[in-house]
């Protein structure tokens, strides 16, 4: 899993020379107090570091040249802890690549109502330098995120923590690799996309593979090796009894493709990547208990081909390291529309991750029907209920459109023994007949991203950070409004 302390968000408190030594060490104190305490918030996950009280356009810029060249900085947070005049902040904003939270606090949480004077008000008057700080975000047009109210308290803190999520997402996707197995699944148009634009966008270098390179390896595997991985299956699921028999050889091939598997991406440096069933030249099974268990490490996966949803699932899982709840790759499969019960079934062939599963999953055997490959292994499991959000990332040919579905995931009361995979039941916002038409209004995919870990925040400040357009469909969604909606977007990104 990621370590999320590795990546650091610069502190840049604004004020300026205006005020005075005394104004401005007060300033560099308050800032520091700040930065300690939020560093010691279990609540914060990554690393806060304090910069220079910002005071002057020249050290302004030098800070943000140093920011875009250090690899370790995430993201930029800044506050005007005095008045700061904001045409100093121009060329430093101007060429700015990191991500930008713009913290609308004050040091002080009450007014000292007897003793309040003009010193106390030049110092303490973020109410005043913020809102001209944040003037020329607006005039520049620049991405960011406002998060305002008391820096102690604990909602501002969960929406910092939020952003520096999406935004260590962002910064792992600079860095990361897709090794894509095979091509996408003939003849399906929503797994196709635009790889270099991706790449541009997202910082993902998404890459081919040959099938036989990942089979070359799984016949290499040494025996003890899978043997090894096999005991470790016995410890972590609930192991059906012909698994330790008849198909215990199935599990061993599973055991090892996700060696195989883990080595080539591990060699790789990749953080995701996709399988194809119509590309299996050389390995006896479909990856499946081994594409779960891999996304149960924190890796991105897309079937099909599927590499923006393998992409989504990685940047979903380094948000969620550390959370309670999971994230997986799913897909839409059918729907039970009776009355007072309309519900939406999802599950894939085989790849589902076990983040999400209600209780331990049960490691079965069973054959697929389709790949003409002997029966897999996989782990088969229901859903844990409770709020969930599905995300999906589609190419429009012109831009790159996210598009997020709030839903509540229900307990599954009826069995289905015929149907041995990972499932989730879920009732999706505003109901499933409206849901399902706004999703299709907007392009939505069959394949998207399942997160309980995670909420609409997350993948809204990823998809800010990122510049593509975000759709939501909650509560609140009518079908008609959302259309006229999309048009709207259109005449705004096609500027873009």
């Amino acid at each position: 899993m990621t370590d999320l302390k590795q990546f650091e968000f610069w502190f840049i408190v604004g004020s300026q020379d205006l005020y005075g030594d005394e104004v401005l060490k007060q300033v560099a104190a308050d800032a520091k107090v700040m930065v300690e305490e939020l560093g010691k918030s279990r609540t914060i996950p990554c690393t806060i570091v304090i910069k220079p009280v910002a005071k002057s356009p020249a050290q302004i810029r030098s800070i943000f040249e140093e920011a875009n060249a250090a690899r370790s900085c995430a993201g930029i947070i800044t506050w005007m802890h005095t008045f700061s005049p904001s045409k100093m902040w121009i060329q430093g904003l101007a060429i700015n690549h990191k991500p930008l939270l713009h913290l609308h606090t004050q040091f002080n949480r009450d007014i000292p109502w007897a003793s309040i004077d003009m010193d106390f008000m030049n110092l303490n008057q973020s109410a005043h330098g913020d809102r001209e700080h944040g003037y020329i975000h607006a005039r520049m047009r620049l991405p960011r995120k406002i998060v305002v109210g008391y820096w102690e308290d604990e909602t501002v803190r969960h929406r910092i923590a939020v952003w520096m999520r999406a935004a260590a997402a962002r910064a792992d996707g600079m860095t990361s690799v897709v090794v894509r197995f095979g091509d996408n699944m003939r003849e399906v148009a929503v797994t196709e996309g635009d790889k270099v634009e991706a790449q541009i966008k997202f910082g993902w270098q998404v890459n081919g593979w040959g099938i036989g390179e990942l089979a070359d390896r799984f016949a290499k595997v040494d025996a003890s090796r899978a043997e090894a991985l096999f005991e470790e299956y016995e410890a972590a699921y609930e192991l059906a009894p012909s698994t330790k028999a008849d198909d215990r050889p199935a599990v061993l091939e599973q055991a090892k493709i996700e060696i195989a598997l883990l080595d080539i991406l591990s060699a790789e440096g990749a953080g995701a990547f996709t399988t194809t069933f119509q590309d299996l030249h050389g390995l006896p099974q479909l990856p499946g208990l081994a594409c779960q268990r891999l996304m149960e490490k924190g890796y991105g996966f897309g079937a099909e081909g599927d590499w923006k949803q393998s992409m989504l699932l990685r940047s979903a899982k380094v948000m969620a390291t550390g959370l309670p709840g999971g994230v997986s790759f799913m897909e839409d499969y059918t729907y039970h529309f009776e009355p007072g019960r309309r519900v939406a079934l999802g599950a894939h062939m085989l790849e589902v991750c076990p983040t999400i599963a209600d209780e331990k999953p049960r490691l079965e055997v069973h054959p697929l029907g389709i790949g003409g490959k002997a029966a897999p292994a996989r782990l088969v499991f229901d859903a844990a209920p409770g709020p969930a959000v599905l995300a999906t990332l589609i190419d429009l040919g012109d831009r790159f459109r996210m598009i997020v579905n709030e839903i509540k995931t229900v307990e599954i009361v009826d069995a289905m023994p015929r149907l041995p995979v990972a499932r989730a039941l879920w009732d999706p916002y505003p109901n499933l007949p409206e849901a399902a038409e706004a999703w299709i209004l907007a392009g939505g995919t069959h394949h998207s991203v399942y997160a309980s870990a995670l909420t609409t925040e997350y993948f809204r400040d990823w998809a800010e950070m990122s510049g593509i357009e975000f759709v939501l469909i909650d509560r609140d969604t009518k079908p008609t409004r959302l259309a006229d909606e999309l048009r709207w977007g259109e005449a705004y990104w096609s500027k873009r």
